[in-house]
């Protein structure tokens, strides 16, 4: 057995989720659990547990993690790994990993993120969850779409449910053009705007800097059809990784 990762564990889940470990049982002082702030559930628990637990042959004690992964076959192809147990003392969906150097700290910390994803509220996955591309209509009935960046690489624009700091935005202008002409970063959201128009309400504006132009014959409704499989740009939807 080599040295036990349990004080790395504990500095990751600190620095990167502020999270401080909790000692909850007087019998058993060495455990300790990691949890979301808001919902209050668990998202991994470090226990100093003996081999035979586990079905090994060593009455020594390890200190081993136990957190959470929901994708039944990556929970089967981990426990088919050295270092990796069916969830000591925890119900479905938990595995144990040995800190003992079995497996690598670097395979842990992303093990320790995917559990946090699994156990986390909404509005935590939201927050945290890697930066999406998006697809987002623009009428030029209602607004000079085309002539948008002619004077300046930052726009506010209609905000679209699910769309945060980082995201991509691919502007789709429609009819006549019906095409991409823009791919934007979003800078900035949540800013504070109310219009009621016709068939046209805001309650919030996104900041876009323009990142790209696309000449208008380029990413063409007919492209977006065959290649990426969009068939209809009637509100904001997510784009397929394949536009960089």
């Amino acid at each position: 057995m080599g040295d036990s990762f349990r004080a790395d564990v504990c500095g990751y889940v600190k620095k990167k989720y502020g999270s401080e470990p909790e000692h909850l049982w007087m019998r058993f002082p060495d455990y300790a659990v990691f949890r979301h702030a808001d919902n209050q559930k668990w998202f991994g628990i470090v226990m100093d547990v003996t081999g035979e637990k586990f079905g090994l042959d060593i009455e020594a004690r390890v200190d081993v993690l136990n957190i959470k992964v929901q994708d039944p076959l990556l929970a089967d192809f981990l426990m088919q790994q050295p270092g990796f147990y069916k969830g000591y003392h925890m119900g479905r969906n938990w595995i144990s990993v040995f800190l003992d150097g079995t497996v690598c700290f670097g395979q842990i910390c992303d093990l320790i993120d995917t559990s946090f994803q699994a156990t986390a509220s909404a509005k935590t996955k939201q927050a945290t969850r890697p930066p999406k591309q998006w697809i987002v209509p623009a009428n030029p009935r209602y607004f000079d779409i085309v002539h948008a960046f002619d004077h300046a690489d930052e726009l506010d624009w209609k905000q679209g449910k699910g769309i945060k700091v980082g995201d991509t935005v691919f502007l789709y202008v429609g009819a006549p053009v019906s095409a991409v002409l823009y791919r934007c970063q979003v800078i900035q959201t949540d800013i504070p705007f109310q219009l009621v128009k016709e068939h046209l309400r805001i309650s919030a504006l996104m900041r876009l800097k323009l990142l790209e132009r696309f000449p208008p014959d380029a990413l063409t409704f007919g492209v977006l059809k065959e290649r990426y499989g969009i068939y209809a740009v009637r509100g904001p939807r997510t784009m397929p990784d394949l536009i960089k």
